[in-house]
């Protein structure tokens, strides 16, 4: 082993090791379910909003958004981080205080139990299909996490991806099962910050090795329409784009609304929305927005940017032999380790930002999962009489469960983040999306127009992704936008079409809405 790559271990170790001592702090912390899969409610604003967009980005940002620019150019990243920016912003403005008021009011601490107490559900029918929701689209949006990690060792230390991709998982499992929520979302504090420092550093020292901005800019004003919002690079691999040899495709007004609909998907998403329902204190919500926004907009337009430099590195010849484009800021990240000590440490505390990216929302998806088999399904749903110490016991039985499954979905080395986490955060946006909207905001939806939106939803990701789509032309949508649009539909049409919610229901509505 070299000498950057013994440094580069080094400093990854000690991030992980540091990782797993903050699930042993928090260890001792949980001593109920709730404790381990909502923290007690005790998050600060800080805290909250940085912890929910760590979980939030995932390796998508530090691989799958600088992958995409790198070889398409500006059209698909920049149009996808804009519906996300402005998506963030109006999760934050119109759903936080609004489900952290009402789930505390319900005593609901995962959404499939916001859902079933919302609608006064007693069949349980909701907590079901809500938790059988999670584990479908969850499972494989964790396995891109575990890929992520994967991808990351063996390509640093040469060692086989199936390996580097369990022992990525253990350290996720270990510190998540330990800790719980609390452990989770101090963790992604730290994570945020990591992976700031590594997309500033990298911004850096891809500029310097691509030659300048002006090389930069003049590299990517020399391919057909890479620099253009409204026709993208048609490239298809990182070869035909150094060769300079693709042409242009179009990217007009039904790519980009579709792109722009990424955004809807907040709406849906368990793992951000518990962040609004664990923060200590209301009022301090718009500080966690303003937090939460700028560095959403800053990370997003620092990793597309980082993807249009690293063609201009590779050009260059600073990074040769690059087939996979979600590897740029990993082979960056080698070449500025074979400058020494400190920049080979420093290459080390980039990477385990990659790893942040990952573990952030890996992390999250656990507990969201894993809450939906202990909690919604095992003593919700079958009605299992369990003492706290056993439910706690369950519950983290429950995250290596899912961690198992993520990790066999994750043995492909070939799968693309982008376009796992791609569907997976159309599967949330809008079978739960919907539902979380009106069931906030329509005091009339009751709970078969709940159920209607949740599968409706649900059903026409797959109707839409694998049937539709591939019929092309006016069909060519990003499946979350017409599915939003079926749910939506549904639940309206449902809940008019059956009786109204109980005064019981509507009262609790009317309580929550005067609540400031």
């Amino acid at each position: 082993m070299t000498t950057p790559q013994i440094c580069i271990m080094i400093a990854i170790g000690a991030y992980l090791i540091f990782m797993v001592v903050i699930g042993i702090l928090n260890s001792k912390k949980s001593k109920t379910s709730s404790d381990f899969y909502l923290g007690g409610r005790k998050l600060g604003p800080l805290v909250t909003a940085m912890s929910a967009e760590a979980s939030d980005m995932s390796s998508w940002l530090l691989m799958g958004l600088p992958g995409v620019a790198l070889i398409a150019g500006l059209a698909e990243a920049s149009w996808t981080a804009i519906g996300l920016a402005v998506g963030t912003y109006f999760n934050w403005l119109i759903v936080a205080k609004r489900i952290r008021f009402y789930s505390q009011k319900l005593d609901a601490v995962t959404i499939p139990d916001f859902f079933a107490k919302r609608f006064h559900d007693r069949s349980r029918i909701l907590t079901v299909i809500g938790a059988l929701i999670i584990i479908v689209f969850f499972i494989p949006y964790t396995a891109s996490g575990f890929s992520a990690c994967g991808k990351l060792f063996s390509s640093l230390f040469g060692i086989s991806y199936q390996t580097a991709m369990i022992v990525s998982a253990v350290v996720i499992v270990l510190y998540t099962a330990l800790g719980g929520f609390l452990a989770a979302s101090q963790t992604d504090l730290v994570q945020s910050v990591v992976m700031t420092v590594a997309l500033i550093v990298i911004l850096g020292f891809g500029v310097s090795y691509a030659g300048g901005w002006e090389a930069v800019v003049q590299n990517a004003r020399s391919l057909p329409s890479y620099l253009n919002l409204t026709t993208t690079h048609a490239a298809t691999s990182v070869a035909e784009a150094v060769a300079g040899t693709a042409g242009s495709s179009d990217y007009g007004f039904l790519p980009i609304v579709s792109t722009l609909a990424w955004g809807l998907g907040y709406f849906g998403m368990p793992h951000i929305l518990l962040r609004f329902m664990a923060i200590r204190n209301a009022q301090k919500l718009k500080t966690s927005r303003r937090i939460a926004s700028v560095w959403v907009v800053i990370s997003m337009g620092i990793a597309t940017l980082i993807g249009i430099i690293g063609y201009s590195v590779v050009k260059a010849g600073k990074v040769s032999g690059l087939e996979d484009s979600e590897r740029i800021i990993i082979e960056i990240a080698k070449t500025i380790s074979g400058n020494g000590v400190l920049l080979a440490l420093l290459a080390g505390l980039i990477l385990a930002g990659i790893l942040a990216a990952t573990m952030s929302t890996a992390d999250s998806q656990l507990l969201a999962a894993a809450s939906s088999v202990s909690e919604n399904i095992l003593v919700e749903a079958f009605g299992i009489k369990l003492s706290q110490k056993a439910r706690l016991v369950i519950a983290r039985c429950a995250v290596v469960l899912i961690a198992v499954v993520a990790v066999f979905i994750a043995s492909d080395e070939n799968s693309s983040v982008f376009r796992v986490v791609s569907f997976a955060w159309a599967g949330f946006g809008a079978a739960f999306g919907p539902v979380v909207l009106f069931a906030l905001f329509w005091k009339r939806t009751n709970r078969w127009g709940a159920l209607a939106g949740m599968i409706s939803g649900g059903a026409m990701i797959f109707i839409w992704k694998f049937l539709v789509r591939p019929l092309g032309g006016v069909f060519d949508l990003y499946e979350l936008l017409p599915a939003f649009l079926v749910a939506s539909i549904a639940i309206v049409v449902v809940s008019l079409l059956t009786p109204a919610p109980e005064k019981e229901i509507t009262d609790e509505f009317e309580e929550v809405k005067a609540m400031k």
